[in-house]
């Protein structure tokens, strides 16, 4: 007989989780990649922040929604499987635990890259080290994790704080005028909002863990919004100081602008501490992201869309220790075995399913005590 999930998380874990989900080493790139995409004018890269928010609050507040009626593990798979049809939740479940598993494939790699560079194997096998590290602090039960992710934050927001403060004090030579051009200002802003979109896309990650939420109903709905609106409001500070640093231009051009921010503005012995925040914001997501796909993958399990062994929870620390294990060695496999360009193709596609479908759920809302239609 397998143990029950336990409802540990308070607001503040479930806020610190949401944070720790968006706040990865995306925020340290992400900015750049929409500048150039904008052609590095201001107003367009502003615009593509703006649309990507608006984007982002849409499915947050869907998934709001859906998290209230359905305060279940499982996310969109147990949203489409209820409000649809099961072959809608089937689709969505199989979307989020193979797209998110080449995520965090993609995060390892990405958190290798940034502590060796210049050496691939070592690179590699450090991604390994960081996936069976993380892996044994979620094992430890979802309180541990949301621990382990407020320790992560709290440095990583001081890097951004740092980033902020430099790059507000400075002002980059040529002001923020120096714009390299864009052929269709609409195409720059819709490519840019994409880019920063898929930045804001672990605002859901709770709704995944409802079943270890206190109080569902208004602790995810809240969690949710807050953590989005922190998250977004930092992207726009953010923004505002790479621009005001390193010119638009400069930033347009720069694959590492809070690294190249903070060595102009502080000196060349500062890079180390972006790459040090980069490397923990990744950590922080990939904790994250592995509790959210065993939570997924045992709702599936409990209704035979995966294997049943997959549904075990341990009883001493309340996790569903087989499906952690599952996803860390698939995980292990495709970051040893694939390209990480093709691993984040598949994560996308996968993403785009679930989301697709937790949006048509949340369209079959209504506004009666179970939220259903008949």
């Amino acid at each position: 007989m397998t143990a029950a999930l336990q409802r540990r998380l308070t607001l503040l874990h479930a806020v610190a989780i949401g944070l720790g989900s968006m706040i990865g080493a995306g925020v340290f790139t992400a900015i750049g990649l929409a500048a150039a995409l904008t052609g590095g004018h201001p107003g367009l890269l502003y615009g593509a922040l703006a649309v990507a928010a608006v984007a982002a609050l849409c499915n947050a507040l869907s998934t709001a929604q859906l998290a209230t009626v359905h305060p279940e593990s499982g996310g969109a798979y147990v949203y489409g499987r209820r409000q649809l049809h099961p072959w809608a939740g089937f689709v969505a479940g199989w979307g989020f635990v193979t797209g998110k598993t080449a995520s965090v494939a993609a995060m390892a790699a990405t958190l290798g890259l940034y502590l060796f560079p210049d050496d691939a194997a070592a690179a590699r096998w450090t991604g390994v080290a960081a996936v069976v590290v993380l892996t044994g602090v979620a094992m430890a039960g979802v309180t541990r994790t949301a621990q382990a992710t407020l320790a992560i934050l709290v440095p990583v927001l001081a890097v951004l704080v740092l980033a902020i403060g430099a790059g507000l004090a400075r002002e980059a030579p040529g002001g923020s005028a120096a714009a390299l051009g864009v052929d269709s200002p609409v195409q720059g802003v819709l490519m840019g909002a994409g880019v920063l979109f898929f930045a804001f896309a672990g605002y859901a990650r709770v709704a995944t863990m409802g079943e270890e939420v206190i109080d569902p109903a208004r602790t995810i709905p809240r969690a949710i919004l807050i953590a989005l609106a922190v998250t977004v409001a930092l992207y726009l500070l953010l923004a505002t100081a790479l621009i005001s640093g390193l010119g638009t231009s400069g930033l347009a051009r720069s694959p590492a602008p809070v690294r190249d921010l903070l060595e102009t503005a502080l000196g060349s012995g500062w890079g180390w501490v972006a790459v040090a925040g980069a490397a923990l914001a990744a950590a922080g997501a990939m904790l994250n992201l592995l509790t959210g796909i065993s939570r997924t993958a045992l709702a599936m399990a409990r209704e035979s869309d995966l294997p049943r062994p997959l549904a075990r929870v341990h009883a001493g620390t309340g996790t569903p220790w087989t499906a952690q294990l599952t996803v860390a060695a698939a995980v292990i496999l495709l970051l040893l075995t694939t390209d990480i360009l093709t691993v984040v193709g598949f994560s996308s596609f996968g993403v785009l399913v679930y989301y697709a479908v937790a949006n048509l759920s949340a369209l079959t809302l209504r506004g009666d005590d179970d939220g259903r239609r008949p």
